[in-house]
């Protein structure tokens, strides 16, 4: 880290089955204890839908531009870190009963996580780096702990290597 406090959007999904909402509230419960310690310097937690489709109507109010935006942004952060966030979205192909013509929507994880630093996007959970996810609960363990993103850390011990 480089000493400022981190910001951090969670992205939860609307209309879960208790247990998906229960992990949600752990999260939150987390947030907030990071918060009240100072920790972080403040969370928001942003609801959106299941899926979302780039051409569809829905994509064009606010909140679709919206997710659709910071998607884009998490691809890129993604793409600059050598990471996979497969274990976050997914595309897919959705039967359109009007036209009879499928079209391709983003599935929406239950849950993820955005760590900002001012402007910056540092951090993406959950994200893949090799064999290894590092989920919401470790990015939220490492904060605990005053620690860099394994994925931060790791890019780090490799450009001292090198």
């Amino acid at each position: 880290m480089t000493g400022t406090q981190p910001r951090i959007e969670l992205y939860v999904r609307s209309l879960l089955p208790d247990g998906a909402h229960n992990r949600q509230e752990a999260v939150i419960d987390r947030l907030e204890r990071l918060d009240a310690e100072d920790e972080i310097e403040g969370y928001s937690v942003i609801v959106w839908g299941k899926q979302i489709a780039r051409d569809s109507t829905g994509a064009r109010t606010e909140e679709g531009e919206y997710i659709l935006n910071r998607v884009a942004e998490f691809k890129q952060w993604a793409l600059s870190n050598n990471v996979s966030l497969e274990s976050f979205y997914q595309k897919h192909d959705v039967a359109n009963d009007a036209t009879d013509e499928p079209y391709s929507a983003i599935v929406l994880p239950v849950m993820g996580l955005a760590e900002y630093e001012g402007e910056e996007l540092r951090h993406v959970a959950p994200c893949t780096a090799g064999e290894e996810v590092h989920t919401i609960m470790d990015r939220l363990d490492r904060l605990e702990r005053g620690e860099p993103a394994a994925v931060e850390q790791s890019r780090n011990v490799s450009i001292l290597s090198d």
